[in-house]
């Protein structure tokens, strides 16, 4: 292959996007280890499996949780994006792209099947995401609120006795 590349599977980067998107396993396939990109999505979603962890451990009065729960959901929104976007490009731009000199293969149900999967996951937890953020943004709307209209706590001098 030209570059030294080997040729990539449409069907495959598709799949690895809707499995491993948010870790950017697709784009380590694509475009390999030296792509920034691919590694910038690791941390965010190990940010986000974080805020599942403390969620569980301390429940959902947990401040960081609340923070760091709708990045991983940004980042599974992020791979199912990238699933659709693989998936549906034509096998003939694909194979000009990441098949140089390959002939163009055609792909048939593969990618078909993995859009599928991304468009019902990715629409999924991004309503989870809305839902996530408004309630949270509202719940935050309610406590400031009520801390504004809460009557100042005043301290009692301390008591005095005989002996001091």
């Amino acid at each position: 292959m030209p570059g030294g590349r080997p040729a990539r599977s449409k069907t495959l980067a598709t799949w690895l996007a809707v499995l491993g998107g948010s870790f950017g396993l697709h784009r380590f396939y694509l475009h390999g280890p030296r792509d920034a990109w691919a590694w910038l999505h690791p941390a965010p979603t190990l940010a986000g499996l974080v805020g599942i962890q403390r969620l569980r451990a301390w429940g959902q009065d947990d401040v960081l949780a609340w923070m760091l729960l709708p990045l991983l959901g940004l980042m599974i929104v992020a791979g199912m994006t990238a699933a659709i976007v693989i998936g549906l490009t034509p096998d003939e731009r694909f194979a000009i792209r990441f098949r140089p000199g390959a002939p163009v293969e055609s792909t048939r149900w593969g990618p078909v099947l993995g859009v599928i999967a991304a468009l019902m996951v990715g629409g999924a937890v991004l309503m989870s995401v809305l839902a996530y953020g408004g309630q949270k943004f509202f719940e935050w709307q309610v406590l400031r609120r009520q801390a504004a209209l809460a009557p100042p706590v005043h301290q009692a001098a301390p008591v005095r006795t005989a002996a001091g």
